[in-house]
């Protein structure tokens, strides 16, 4: 247990701000071993004053992730601080991954608080259907996660300039029935490479 509060990969610096999640993604990378070459598992979750100051000056990269390894979202006010300073400081180019089960779990809108703070949201489809998704994800939310997750991504057009879904190219998936969903939303698609320990 740490307190890797960010972390560089490429040209983008990634914000890890909570290991927690409403999922239990079959191929998440908790759960390999390798990860991603950083201990992400935190004793405590940073506040924001802890996040900026992990960040610190972020001019020379590309973009910043609110990633690391659990759902941000769960910590929108926390994002919504970080966002606001960054942009202001640096003009951060700023990306969130998600899940997009924040709402449902904490049963309040988040996304009219990010408008002008986010420039992309990348959501995790991972699944062309709910049956699939369940099996997948294992989701506290049940089967309606899937269906928690499409009403997000719709809601997000409303607030965010760039908001993407994504699959994970697991051994065995079809990806083009989930890309058929994400033509439908009007959004961007992202097959994601399988990562294993």
């Amino acid at each position: 247990m740490g307190r890797t509060y960010a972390y560089v990969i490429g040209d983008k610096i990634y914000l890890n701000i909570t290991n927690r999640c409403p999922n239990r993604c079959v191929f998440c990378i908790r759960e390999n071993e390798q990860g991603v070459g950083y201990d992400l598992w935190l004793d405590a979750e940073p506040t924001a004053e802890q996040a900026l100051a992990a960040a610190g000056d972020v001019s020379a990269f590309r973009e910043v992730v609110f990633c690391g390894y659990g759902e941000p979202l769960l910590r929108w006010e926390v994002i919504k601080e970080v966002a606001r300073e960054l942009k202001v400081r640096y003009d951060a180019n700023i990306r969130i991954n998600t899940n997009g089960l924040a709402e449902a779990v904490l049963q309040r809108k988040i996304l009219p608080e990010l408008e002008g703070l986010v420039d992309t949201i990348s959501i995790s489809l991972n699944a062309a259907d709910a049956e699939q998704y369940d099996r997948l994800c294992h989701s506290e939310l049940g089967p309606e996660a899937f269906n928690h997750m499409l009403q997000f991504a719709r809601d997000s057009k409303l607030y965010i300039p760039r908001v993407v879904l994504s699959v994970v190219q697991i051994p065995g998936f079809d990806p083009e029935p989930a890309r058929k969903i994400a033509e439908e939303l009007g959004v961007e698609f992202r097959i994601r490479p399988h990562q294993t320990g």
